[in-house]
């Protein structure tokens, strides 16, 4: 087993650098990448303590120390993560940043799941990607601004969403929950400040719940009831997942709960994609 797997991969990454695009002078190098001392410039740390954290007897680093060295080697967020991982045996703080649409790759996951409602929504619980089942069931999102997208406006500022959920008290109790403990793993607290004040103001309800201070970890992946003006109840199965590559990103997904609410999806979905085909030949 490495016995010190911090100081070998330091070693490896510095190894691997541009003295030259650094404006390093490359006079004298016995070995390729950056000396010891050139990173612990770029690091504004101490030349011998830098040596010694890669020879193993430096010391438990701090996590300011360790995000200078991962900005002096250039790492890239995978690579941070895993220097964090090794220097402190725990991932690094969360830096939020808000990235705008999703790749075709994402849009086709949503699109191959013909029946069954999905989105994709950002850090601020925005909704960004949607698939047609989601527009016939849950809400028609291409007639919706970018601002009504938001799954909290949704909730707390429309009065649509309280007759279509006949549990609206409790879910919207989760959702709150689920979107403090959210915004704060991602890093993205400062982003939704004018969104959460803005709620305080519209809505007594989110006040209230936001003021409680509940957390939790999803939304439960449980059955929600949904009433749909035209298909009457629809149980949904509620799921999420994790977008790989995209910590900004989170997959929702509502699988029909039986065989007749499959049924009452498939008419929605089938009635909308028929009623978008009518809008594009009347263009």
């Amino acid at each position: 087993m490495d016995e010190n797997p911090l100081g070998h991969f330091l070693k490896d990454r510095r190894t691997r650098l541009d003295p030259v695009a650094l404006g390093f002078p490359t006079a004298r190098r016995r070995t390729p990448g950056l000396r010891r001392e050139e990173v612990a410039q770029r690091a504004n740390v101490s030349a011998t303590w830098y040596t010694w954290l890669e020879q193993g007897r430096g010391g438990a680093p701090s996590a300011d120390v360790l995000d200078r060295i991962a900005r002096a080697l250039m790492l890239t967020d995978v690579e941070r993560e895993h220097l964090f991982l090794l220097g402190l045996g725990r991932p690094p703080e969360v830096r939020y940043q808000a990235q705008e649409g999703v790749s075709p790759r994402l849009q086709r996951v949503l699109d191959a799941m013909e029946y069954t409602p999905a989105y994709l929504k950002n850090a601020t619980w925005d909704i960004v990607a949607w698939n047609r089942a989601a527009s016939a069931v849950l809400a028609d999102y291409e007639t919706l601004g970018a601002e009504e997208r938001n799954i909290l406006r949704r909730i707390f500022a429309s009065d649509v969403r309280r007759d279509r959920l006949p549990n609206w008290d409790k879910d919207a109790a989760f959702i709150v929950a689920a979107f403090r403990a959210d915004v704060t793993r991602t890093g993205a607290s400062k982003s939704v400040e004018a969104l959460v004040d803005e709620l305080c103001r519209k809505s007594p309800d989110f006040e209230r719940m936001w003021s409680n201070n509940d957390v939790r970890h999803a939304y439960g992946e449980t059955a929600k009831l949904l009433h749909h003006p035209g298909a009457g109840a629809i149980e949904l199965e509620y799921s999420a997942f994790a977008v790989e590559g995209r910590p900004d990103l989170g997959l929702v997904v509502y699988n029909p709960a039986t065989d007749g609410d499959r049924q009452k999806v498939r008419q929605l979905v089938d009635a909308h994609v028929a009623q978008m085909d009518k809008r594009e030949a009347a263009a």
